[in-house]
């Protein structure tokens, strides 16, 4: 038994879905089936229910040892990796060194936020730290104001030991100085919200909800207003998996905290009810999004 397969086996012991990465720590590519499928229309392609062993990255990851093996066995050269968020019961702060990391983590350990947990010793000089999922949702972003600092929670996924990272040539190691996984405090869960000033920083085009600027969304509103034209003027034949596509692209906006969700299902449900499209496709359009994305609609 080769040693990624003992330690995948070992994850999926504990309850963690595991999966593999490409050696470049990329997801493995779908197989030609699901290109095809994708083709033909995302929306009816559901990633979760896929069964391809290696495709769509973390929905591939599953809990059963047979199944584990396969994964590994299909790719034994790769980077093996869990799934975090409520699937797992797992949050992880990610620390990123070459981004200012150490100097957030060292902010967080003088305010107590993060306790002594399980952790690793990522291949880049980094550390992931393990703790307790609290039940709601809590999405993968950076951590506000936190430069380095990453937030791997639902929609989200870690690289586990023993993999090497592909750039150094380093093996992840897990830390000695602790092994149980901690709830996370309050201020830590408090920590991993998005900040949103109490004024938008821009002024939306008529109709549409409040953003924010978020990092790495220099325009939120006119990337949402982007998002609801295109289903605004989808063809005929095309408006559903159009409005599909739409709420991918918003859900990621709610994820970085450029716009809440309340107002982004509105807005979503006002642009579906513009091309004609059913209530029942409508939330099923936007839930499917939202959940690829790693969102739970409500």
């Amino acid at each position: 038994m080769t040693a990624l397969l003992t330690a995948a086996l070992q994850a999926a012991d504990r309850g963690w879905p595991v999966f593999v990465l490409g050696r470049s720590k990329r997801p493995v590519a779908n197989c030609e089936p699901c290109r095809q499928a994708s083709s033909d229309g995302a929306a009816r392609h559901d990633p979760a229910t896929c069964g391809h062993l290696t495709c769509h990255g973390f929905y591939a990851a599953s809990t059963d040892p047979a199944r584990v093996a396969a994964i590994v066995a299909a790719v034994p050269r790769g980077q093996l990796a869990v799934r975090t968020g409520a699937v797992s019961g797992l949050l992880v702060v990610d620390v990123d060194p070459a981004h200012g990391g150490d100097h957030s983590l060292s902010d967080l350990l003088a305010e107590r936020l993060v306790p002594r947990t399980l952790h690793v010793h990522t291949g880049s000089g980094g550390l992931h730290l393990y703790y307790r999922h609290p039940g709601h949702h809590i999405a993968s972003r950076p951590m506000p104001n936190r430069p380095g600092i990453d937030i791997k929670a639902d929609g989200g996924y870690v690289v586990l030991p023993p993999s090497i990272h592909h750039r150094t040539h380093r093996p992840y190691q897990w830390g000695t100085t602790a092994t149980d996984v901690e709830m996370p405090p309050p201020g830590l869960l408090d920590a991993c919200q998005p900040a949103q000033p109490a004024q938008p920083v821009q002024t939306p085009p008529a109709g549409l909800p409040p953003t924010w600027q978020a990092r790495g969304i220099s325009h939120p509103s006119k990337l949402l207003d982007a998002h609801l034209n295109a289903v605004r003027n989808a063809p005929e034949g095309k408006r559903r998996t159009t409005l599909y596509g739409a709420a991918r692209g918003v859900a990621r906006l709610v994820a970085a905290g450029a716009i809440d969700y309340a107002g982004a299902i509105t807005a979503l449900t006002d642009a579906g009810h513009l091309a004609e499209q059913s209530d029942r496709d409508i939330r099923a359009a936007i839930t499917g999004g939202f959940r690829d994305e790693g969102i739970a609609a409500a």
